[in-house]
């Protein structure tokens, strides 16, 4: 099976980790900064008490458009740690985005990163799912993670720094 394809990214943000860290954990709030994912929803019963961070398990589907094609996926909580860490996975398992948060300049400014990994279970379904064109499928998936995130992290750093 191959291996994950991963890529990451970081910008500073001019507020501090928990503001960032609410802001980027808020799924409903996907479609003001993700060049693809237009909107999300938790689904029932897994949408954080106001004021609260969203917790581990806890799923949400996303819209995603690009030209030509929209798409749903359900995606589970896999790290919700305040002020540090927030991930989920897609589908079964088929990729794994994320966002740490790092306090800089004790913590009135913080480090973003976001990150993504197409699995080696991502790859088989999709290997499966398009046949002969799994690889240009993969392919397409992994220049939309290249181009996305930092077009999402100056999104983020616009809408944190308002």
């Amino acid at each position: 099976m191959p291996a994950a394809r991963t890529y990451s990214e970081s910008i500073e943000v001019a507020a501090p980790p928990a503001a960032v860290y609410a802001l980027v954990s808020d799924v409903t709030r996907t479609g003001e900064w993700s060049p693809i994912c237009t909107s999300c929803r938790w689904d029932e019963g897994d949408a954080p008490a106001p004021g609260a961070s969203p917790q581990v398990g806890a799923h949400f589907t996303g819209h995603n458009e690009v030209p030509g094609r929209t798409w749903e996926t359900r995606s589970e909580v896999v790290a919700a740690d305040p002020g540090r860490e927030f991930a989920w996975v897609v589908g079964q398992g088929f990729a794994r985005w994320g966002y740490t948060v790092r306090p800089l300049d004790g913590g009135t400014r913080t480090e973003l990163t976001e990150s993504w990994e197409f699995t080696p279970t991502g790859m088989a379904f999709f290997a499966e799912k398009y046949g002969e064109d799994a690889g240009a499928q993969i392919e397409a998936r992994t220049r939309m993670a290249h181009e996305g995130i930092p077009a999402t992290l100056a999104a983020i750093r616009r809408i944190a720094e308002a």
